[in-house]
């Protein structure tokens, strides 16, 4: 595994200072019971031996095939190294996380998929890039054991992701990622977000990098992602680009964008009304209504949209239940 120079530099007089927990790893689980005893079997025999303190913060998002109660049983095995917690129903990745993440205690907060294909083995060589001074670390599937309908949506959304965000790491979907406390805290994750968080942690002025970690060929159960995400994704990203550039001056957009159809508008009346003057006839041409209802139209759905992001971006709250939990 290789750390990668990006230009997101750290600040190396930041440290880790030592919490009631050295390390939180955060365990989105959905449906992946078969999965769960190798996985803290393989989280605890690699941080065991490494003197740190860590805590896994399993967060069941509405499974439906029995995982909570294998995590009960992990719990009895492990005791106070696990934390598990059940939400009433299926809310989405972003929402577990952010359960996940406001419950860990740990000074440094590793997010990982409990599907087997994240390894571990990468977990001390991410707390070492954070230990650099880094806030962000993000793990990079260079090498990835997925079907096509996977890889290559994930490889294109990538690219796009990596130019509109000015972020140059090449794996925002990887979900292997470890993040200083206050990084991944200060982080608003809800929708499909989940994707975008370094990204949203770059624009918060934390410093952002990336390592090349292993990838694992899924064992159980199937991918729970694919081509049908994308289009969330769009929508979640020309969302937090408008927030970014917008939300402290949303004129500077819509004024914009009114301007334009004023001076459109104008044009249009100017041209009928020095044919009035030429011809002394006035006619009200279809095209012209249709061109200008169009307009109109098209701005209130989109001002309308812009709006709504910016009042839920504003007065987000958490939109997720916790049913059950075992601290």
């Amino acid at each position: 595994m290789t750390s990668l120079p990006l230009t997101n530099k750290p600040f190396p007089e930041k440290s880790i200072t030592v919490g009631n927990m050295d390390l939180s790893i955060v365990v989105p689980v959905y449906n992946e019971n078969e999965s769960l005893p190798h996985l803290m079997e393989a989280i605890d025999k690699t941080l065991e031996p490494q003197n740190l303190r860590f805590e896994v913060i399993f967060v069941d998002d509405g499974s439906t095939d029995g995982s909570f109660n294998e995590l009960k049983k992990l719990k009895e095995q492990f005791g106070k190294k696990i934390k598990a917690y059940r939400f009433s129903r299926n809310f989405g990745k972003s929402a577990a996380l952010s359960a996940g993440i406001q419950e860990a205690d740990g000074q440094v907060i590793i997010t990982m998929d409990a599907d087997l294909q994240d390894d571990p083995v990468a977990i001390p060589e991410m707390v070492a890039k954070i230990n650099e001074g880094w806030d962000v670390v993000s793990g990079w599937k260079k090498i990835r054991h997925d079907p096509l309908s996977k890889t290559l949506p994930s490889k294109v959304w990538n690219r796009i992701t990596a130019i509109t965000s000015g972020v140059k790491i090449h794996d925002f979907n990887c979900g292997f990622k470890a993040y200083r406390s206050q990084a991944a805290k200060s982080i608003h994750i809800y929708g499909e977000r989940h994707r975008y968080l370094p990204a949203l942690a770059y624009w918060e002025g934390f410093s952002v990098t990336e390592i090349v970690v292993p990838h694992h060929p899924r064992k159980f159960g199937k991918s729970k992602y694919g081509f049908g995400r994308m289009f969330n994704g769009i929508m979640d990203m020309i969302t937090l680009l408008f927030l970014k550039r917008y939300l402290k001056s949303p004129l500077h957009f819509f004024g914009l964008l009114g301007l334009v159809l004023i001076l459109i508008g104008m044009g249009v009346m100017g041209h009928f009304t020095i044919q009035w003057a030429i011809t002394g006839m006035m006619r009200v041409r279809p095209l012209m209504i249709l061109a200008l209802g169009s307009m109109i139209v098209g701005v209130q759905i989109i001002s309308i949209g812009l709006i709504g992001e910016m009042i839920t971006h504003s007065q987000q709250t958490h939109s997720y239940t916790i049913r059950d939990r075992m601290d």
